[in-house]
């Protein structure tokens, strides 16, 4: 660990008041070891894994952490703050700051070394030391592991699944102790997945529990030894990701949270485990076979979560590794057209045709590109619904629909209907009792070549040509939008977009303005406009609000405002989620307002966008982009007007009229009423 942390990257005495200066004051301290490259451009990243999930932790520790392009080598810096600075636990501010930068492309090795200093933090002994030092060298020795902390001799720093404890013999007295294994993840898969497994497996030890942690991190996967998840009792899923391979968990009793609750309550969490066992409540996923292939129920796996949860969890996941798909086809047309004109999809086949010195012959080349990757929209989006409800077995029959559903013209809708197909034959395959010497081939011969099979059948024979029929009339309505219909569909979606800025509803507009481009047609060309103006609108409302009336918001959201700036512009609605969560009635409304305007506008205007993402930096393969600016603006404008008022209007009305100076006083400094 001696390359990541030196003594010049540790500050006994950080003295930034936000979260987002401590995050500053350590990477400049990381531009100066020349392990950054730019420090915006890696705030940045850093502000957006912030907007996915606070960092603070329980014990007074923050953990902002990212993985970025602009990190040249792995590197944690530290900073020690007397006053503390709030990154959002629920016990109150941190004084223990660790700033986490990985590369995009970060090897196992360092990687492992982090996820250690993420289990080392849950050590309070270790922490004792960290607050107790006062040289920096001697500091930086300390997270190396080169010092031990006082009384302990920890060596736990890889992410390996602790040890089972040994299995009594047979005829043996000894009682046996109450078993849970549990899987742990995050969406960085740096931090937060290793201190989960740390924290449950000590409260495990306090509580006479056996817990055995898979972590499903970036320093690697090590799957859980199947004799031991059969010996268990229970399981606990703490994480924010898609656990992988459930099938492995089948027939237990199940406990599904957060990452943050394996971390902050991992009592509680053994507590219900024990609790679900003793009623014999089996809410995990079914069993499916023996082998990591073995799929399983694919949703949530929580007893809680209602089908239509689990439902849109199977959605998501084919939107989500679709949208690359989209994002590059879709830029490269877009290119294209900028280059050649919306003729140049006539062109001939550059394979037989291309000429290096001609530009139409590029832009050609663009335009063929980018449809070949549209090509796969609906295969892949029906693969990996049916991926997200039964694993890897249900991928083959997954995209064998979605290419039938593109042959029959079922476009958009016949993927998702072959998605859902797909994942639900396999599950009702995985279901049926096989012998022990069949299971080996099931997931890879038995269950594709049936599934296959079945769902070609009602692709093909059953539901395809209605499907086809609807995404025909679906088609013909968004092109035949117009005056006021096109309006309210633009309010519709923008509503969507600004009421969760990220949610679920968010995602549903997304999802719909995505699939669209699919099959492009100058109706939903105008939708996805439509939908990423919206979006933006959000981050910059709350940005322009803390630049124009800052004494209505305190410092840390005027911080917060400044990185909105970036975020808004990005087309990243996430930017205004922490306005949002401090006042949810007065900014949520109005940015949903602002939100309609644009939406409308933007219908209104006939602006159009092949691109499903990149905010600003795409409107020069906007139709109509001055138009398009001009509804991002009125939206803009109309949301801070209305958060400005109403924040407005509950500062007037909590204000006595003989305090009001001295309020006016205190708001410059940054106090809040």
């Amino acid at each position: 660990m001696s390359e990541l942390i030196t003594a010049d990257l540790v500050d006994l005495d950080l003295s930034a008041a936000t979260k987002d200066a401590a995050a500053r004051s350590l990477a400049e301290r990381m531009v100066a070891a020349h392990r950054v490259t730019d420090l915006d451009g890696f705030l940045a990243d850093v502000a957006a894994r912030e907007a996915q999930m606070p960092t603070g932790l329980d014990g007074g520790i923050g953990i902002p952490h990212c993985r970025s392009e602009h990190v040249s080598a792995p590197t944690l810096a530290f900073g020690r703050s007397a006053r503390g600075v709030d990154f959002g636990a629920a016990d109150g501010p941190a004084d223990l700051i660790f700033l986490i930068a990985a590369p995009a492309g970060a090897d196992d090795d360092h990687l492992t070394i982090l996820s250690g200093l993420a289990r080392r933090l849950m050590d309070p002994e270790f922490t004792a030391a960290l607050r107790a030092g006062t040289d920096p060298g001697a500091v930086a020795a300390l997270i190396r592991g080169e010092e031990p902390a006082p009384e302990t001799a920890r060596t736990d720093t890889a992410p390996e699944p602790e040890a089972a404890a040994p299995i009594p013999a047979a005829g043996e007295t000894t009682e046996t102790p109450f078993r849970i294994v549990a899987v742990t993840s995050c969406p960085t898969g740096i931090a937060h997945t290793y201190m989960a497994a740390e924290s449950l497996t000590a409260a495990g030890r306090a509580e006479g529990v056996e817990v055995t942690v898979e972590t499903q991190g970036s320093a690697g996967f090590s799957k859980l030894d199947p004799a031991v998840i059969a010996r268990a009792d229970a399981v606990i899923w703490a994480h924010d990701v898609e656990v992988r391979e459930k099938g492995r968990f089948g027939g237990k009793p199940l406990v599904d949270v957060g990452v943050k609750a394996g971390i902050n309550r991992p009592a509680e969490l053994i507590a219900e485990a024990r609790r679900k066992a003793e009623r014999g409540e089996i809410s995990a996923a079914p069993q499916g076979g023996d082998g990591p292939e073995a799929g399983a129920d694919g949703g949530s796996g929580a007893d809680s979560a209602h089908f239509g949860v689990r439902l849109r969890t199977y959605l998501m996941s084919g939107v989500s590794y679709m949208v690359p798909f989209v994002a590059a086809g879709g830029l490269l047309i877009a290119l294209s057209f900028a280059i050649g004109g919306y003729e140049i999809v006539d062109a001939k086949s550059v394979a037989d045709h291309f000429v290096w010195g001609q530009m139409d012959s590029w832009a050609a080349l663009f335009n063929q590109i980018g449809s070949a990757a549209f090509g796969f929209l609906v295969p892949v989006l029906a693969g990996y619904i049916a991926y997200g409800m039964a694993d890897r077995p249900a991928l083959v029959p997954g995209f064998v629909g979605g290419a039938i559903a593109l042959t029959v013209d079922a476009g958009f809708l016949g993927g998702l209907v072959a998605g859902l197909l797909a994942g639900a034959v396999v599950m009702a395959i995985q279901r049926v009792p096989v012998h022990a010497t069949l299971r080996g081939i099931m997931p890879v011969l038995v269950i594709p070549l049936i599934a296959s099979a079945v769902v070609g059948f009602l692709m093909f024979i059953v539901v395809g040509k209605p499907i086809a029929a609807l995404q025909s009339a679906l088609t013909d309505w968004l092109n035949g939008l117009s005056g006021s219909n096109a309006v309210i569909l633009g309010v519709v979606l923008g509503l969507m977009m600004c009421f969760d800025m990220g949610g679920p509803l968010n995602k549903v507009a997304y999802a719909f303005a995505v699939g669209g481009l699919a099959d492009p047609t100058d109706g939903s060309l105008k939708v996805m406009a439509a939908v990423m103006a919206a979006g933006m609108v959000p981050p910059l409302a709350m940005a322009l609000a803390t630049t124009v009336r800052k004494k209505l918001f305190t410092r840390t959201e005027r911080e917060n405002g400044r990185a909105a700036w970036v975020l808004g512009a990005s087309f990243i609605t996430e930017g205004a989620i922490p306005f949002a969560a401090a006042d949810p009635l007065r900014v949520i409304p109005s940015v949903m307002a602002g939100g309609a305007v644009t939406g409308a506008l933007s219908m209104a205007f006939g602006c159009t966008l092949r691109a499903p993402h990149g905010g600003i930096f795409v409107v020069p393969l906007i139709g109509e982009p001055f138009l398009y600016l001009l509804a991002i603006a009125a939206g803009t404008l109309v949301a801070t007007a209305l958060v400005v008022l109403l924040k407005g209007v509950r500062r007037t009305a909590a204000v006595p009229a003989g305090e009001a100076e001295a309020v006016a006083a205190d708001s410059r400094v940054g106090a809040t009423v």
